[in-house]
């Protein structure tokens, strides 16, 4: 499962949103420059720190808020969402393996202490650590050789279309995430033990 957008709010893009309407930007416009700069600063694949990256934020939008400022506008808004975690708890207490495959930063690990739910999964992928992300199809076959599982084998649910796409185009089995009902009847139709 990702993490922002499947197991909490996407706390990253309405967060960065928020800061945009707060500073007069296009919310859009700020989001999508925000999303590229965590990549090509290489904070999120664990190359570069958190400061590199909101510098480089600044420096191509002009706005002016501090590091901790923008961080708090992000963090706060991932809010676990207690359903998703009961669904993984179900999944395993039917033998099958969960994990999160997440593109994140050392904010994962930052979040897990404020409200823990790494302990509803048997396994955390976190692109930070990892030094790749699901903009790299590989990292599904990664993910894969880890569990020891082939890709046809394991399930990939995220809110993102695009990571959708590259994990079944990769072999696995993916389900977008659009909302909890439609999760649980998607798991029902993959999952024979699986019942809601």
């Amino acid at each position: 499962m990702d993490f922002g957008g499947v197991i909490a709010e996407e706390g990253f893009r309405e967060g960065l949103k928020a800061v945009a309407r707060t500073s007069g930007l296009d919310p859009d416009w700020f989001f999508r420059l925000s999303d590229d700069l965590i990549y090509e600063t290489g904070y999120v694949l664990g190359l570069a720190d958190e400061h590199t990256y909101w510098e480089a934020v600044r420096e191509k939008s002009g706005i002016a808020l501090s590091d901790e400022a923008l961080r708090d506008e992000v963090l706060k808004r991932f809010v676990l969402r207690p359903a998703v975690l009961e669904i993984a708890d179900r999944l395993r207490a039917r033998g099958l393996i969960t994990g999160i495959l997440s593109d994140q930063t050392n904010w994962l690990n930052e979040l897990n202490g404020r409200g823990p739910f790494y302990r509803h999964f048997d396994h955390i992928f976190n692109s930070y650590t990892l030094g790749k992300g699901k903009r790299d199809q590989s990292v599904f076959a990664d993910a894969c050789g880890v569990l020891g599982l082939k890709p046809g084998e394991v399930l990939f649910i995220d809110d993102n279309p695009d990571n959708i796409k590259r994990a079944g185009a990769g072999g696995l089995r993916a389900v977008h995430y659009t909302g909890i009902t439609a999760l649980e009847e998607a798991l029902k139709g993959l999952i024979p033990l699986f019942k809601g």
